[in-house]
Order: C-alpha cells, then sequence, then structure tokens
C-alpha cells in the first residue's frame, strides 16, 4: 500500500471525542454516564429560529447558495459587529461556514505558508494546534500567566517566523476572560511585528460579571484580525453547524478560494435560521445565558466544597479543574468509578488540570458531583 500522508498522522486524536466515545460506549452496555466532557448547550434550539428553517424549506430554499452566504446572513453579521463588537466590517468581508471549527480550518488553509508559526496561547482548546498543522503550519504554545492573563513573556515567544497569533476570549477550556490589559499587550505584538490575530469569540455571549472586549476593535487591528464566530453556543445550534468569519479586505478573497475548492456554500435554510437567530427576539439567549451562570455558580462552589480549585470561571461553561496527580488517569478514574466523564487537561496544554462542562441540567450536574466527591 501506498504510504499516507505524514503531515496528518502527526495530528493526534481529539482527547475530547474519545472520553465522549468512551461515555457511549459504556451507556450503550447499560451504564448510567453523565457526560461533562463535550461543550454543548443542552438547551433546544428556539422556536422561532427553527422555524424560519422550515419556512426556508417550505419556500425551497434547498438549492445551492453563494458561496460566502446568503446576502440576508452577511448582511445580519455585519450589522451585529458593528452593533455589538464595535468591528466595522462590510458584509463583503464576511464569509458564511461550517461551523466556527470550519471558519477556524479556512482561516489557516488561507493565511499560512508550510512553516508559518502560530502562537497558541496555552490552556487553549484542543482543535487549535490540529488545525495549524492540517494547514502545515508550525504551532507556538506559549502558557498563560497564573491569572490566565497574558504578559510581556508573550514577545519572547515571537520569531522572525510568526505569522499569527490565536485569542480565545471567553476561554474554552479554562472559562477566563482576557483582560483588555491583556488584549492589548496582544495587538502591541501584532502591530510590531506585522502578525495577523485569529480571534475565536464562539463563547461571547456567556460571560458572567465581566465584558467582552473583541481584540478587532482596538486600534490598528482591524486590518490584522480574522474574527471567527458563530451560532452553537449562544443560541443552542451545535448540530446546524453555523459559523462565520470577518476579514480583512486582503484577506477574504484566499478565504472564498478555500470555501469554493471544498464545502462550496453552506447549508441554504440552515443560514435562514441564522437570519432569524440574528435578527430575532434575543430575550432566549440572555435566558440561557442566566441559567448557565446559575450552574455556574453551584459547580464552582461544590468543587470548592470538595477541596477542588478552579481557574477564574468568567465565561463560556466550563470549571477547569486544578487535580494532584495524573489528569488522563483521574479522568478515566472519574469515567470508570464515578461514571462521570470529563476532559483531562493534557489536552488543552495543561496537564494537571480536569476540564468538567456544564453544559448539563442541574439535576444531572447534582448527580454528577455526588459521584465525583464519592470518589473522592
Amino acid at each position: 500500500m501506498l504510504p499516507l500522508s505524514e503531515n496528518i498522522a502527526s495530528v493526534p486524536p481529539s482527547a475530547t471525542m474519545a472520553m465522549n466515545n468512551k461515555s457511549k460506549e459504556m451507556s450503550a452496555a447499560g451504564i448510567d454516564v453523565i457526560s461533562l466532557a463535550v461543550g454543548e448547550p443542552d438547551f433546544a434550539t428556539p422556536a422561532h429560529i427553527t422555524q424560519a428553517a422550515i419556512d426556508a424549506l417550505n419556500r425551497g430554499e434547498t438549492h445551492y447558495a453563494p458561496s460566502r452566504g446568503i446576502p440576508e446572513l452577511t448582511n445580519a453579521i455585519a450589522e451585529k459587529l458593528r452593533r455589538e463588537n464595535n468591528l466595522a466590517y462590510d458584509a463583503k468581508q464576511i464569509l458564511v461556514t461550517s461551523g466556527a471549527k470550519d471558519a477556524i480550518r479556512i482561516t489557516m488553509t488561507a493565511c499560512l505558508n508550510p512553516g508559518d508559526e502560530v502562537i497558541i496561547l496555552d490552556p487553549a482548546w484542543v482543535s487549535y494546534d490540529p488545525a495549524v498543522k492540517i494547514a502545515r503550519g508550525k504551532p507556538v504554545h506559549h502558557h498563560l500567566n497564573e491569572n490566565f492573563q497574558v504578559d510581556e513573556s508573550l514577545f519572547e515567544a515571537i520569531t522572525d517566523k510568526t505569522k499569527m497569533i490565536i485569542v480565545n476570549s471567553q476561554s474554552n477550556p479554562t472559562g477566563s476572560v482576557l483582560a483588555r490589559s491583556s488584549l492589548r499587550l496582544i495587538a502591541d505584538a501584532c502591530v510590531d511585528h506585522d502578525l495577523y490575530c485569529m480571534s475565536d469569540e464562539i463563547y461571547e455571549k456567556l460571560v458572567y460579571g465581566k465584558e467582552h472586549v473583541s481584540i478587532g476593535s482596538l486600534p490598528d487591528m482591524a486590518e490584522r484580525t480574522i474574527t471567527i464566530n458563530g451560532f452553537s453556543k449562544a443560541f443552542a445550534m451545535t448540530g446546524w453547524r453555523l459559523g462565520y468569519l470577518a476579514a480583512p479586505t486582503s484577506v477574504i478573497p484566499y478565504m472564498d478560494k478555500v470555501m469554493q475548492h471544498s464545502v462550496g456554500n453552506v447549508t441554504t435554510f440552515s443560514q435562514w435560521g441564522g437570519v432569524a437567530a440574528l435578527t430575532g427576539d434575543q430575550t432566549c439567549v440572555e435566558d440561557m445565558r442566566k441559567e448557565f451562570e446559575k450552574r455556574r455558580k453551584y459547580v464552582i462552589g461544590r468543587l470548592a466544597g470538595m477541596g477542588l480549585s478552579t481557574a477564574p470561571a468568567e465565561g463560556a461553561f466550563y470549571a477547569f479543574v486544578k487535580v494532584d496527580g495524573d489528569d488522563n488517569a483521574i479522568a478515566n478514574k472519574w469515567l470508570e468509578e464515578a461514571h462521570v466523564a470529563c476532559t483531562p487537561g493534557f489536552a488543552f496544554g495543561s496537564p494537571g488540570w480536569i476540564r468538567m462542562s456544564y453544559a448539563a441540567s442541574m439535576e444531572r450536574l447534582e448527580e454528577a458531583l455526588d459521584r465525583i466527591e464519592k470518589v473522592l
């Protein structure tokens, strides 16, 4: 047999999916497993969004769409970014994608040449590193400080091969929010060294007592920032596979080429659901955020009562738990003995931690923490 891609062989499988798959196998065997490993809202997609997609189907919106997205959605996204994020993107600078993860893939494919370095701020989401590698770039991991913020040491990670810095605030896996001072340091690094910044803002709506700031709104950052977002977390639309990116005019044609020669376009009737999400009543978003905040308070409090400390849970829906010992072994112990699935921290570049999602009902969270407490 002919050899397969050495580049893909170097990419590890997702530890999150591995833990989720193992928990599903146990569930299939009749074991009551509570999965807190995957970041998926447990709410139903709001009815007005679903109805908009049904209406689109009934209108026959089942054919190819423009590669950058239907105009109704790109215009709605541009307006949303102006109104909420202080980002002055034109609709022609928007690309609708098959989820935010696809937006990241397109960004890396369009921007990177072989050997280009991309700085990833650890702890970081498990798929940034593989996305860079698949695009034949080189991931460079740089740890945030003990407060999960950026400091001057960031400049030490920059070389003449550095091309991009990835920002994710609110953070998966930590739930921390980058302060304006951290964002300004990143912006200074990008401006001083002529770098791109990819800002993953998928958790922007899920913030508790802090403010969300889009780094592209800072001085001199509009022309070098690619803003990534989507509908899965804020609107409970994970299965719709609907995301978007906003990019400088010099970059967006390259991204459009990637779309044209890969996915082609995003599902047409799904995009009409996105239009309804952005232009319709936003009460549902705030209602879900309040429920996540309630769960956050409960989970962090219970963990503290067990003697377990966590990263600042200021956003998203994760508790990043500090553990004493091998995080992979402990996560597997929790799964096998407590029947609670969580993701070990090594997957996020941070051994000694475990990520626990509280995107589950209060009833299941209470049961999960009772089980973990017994094992501890």
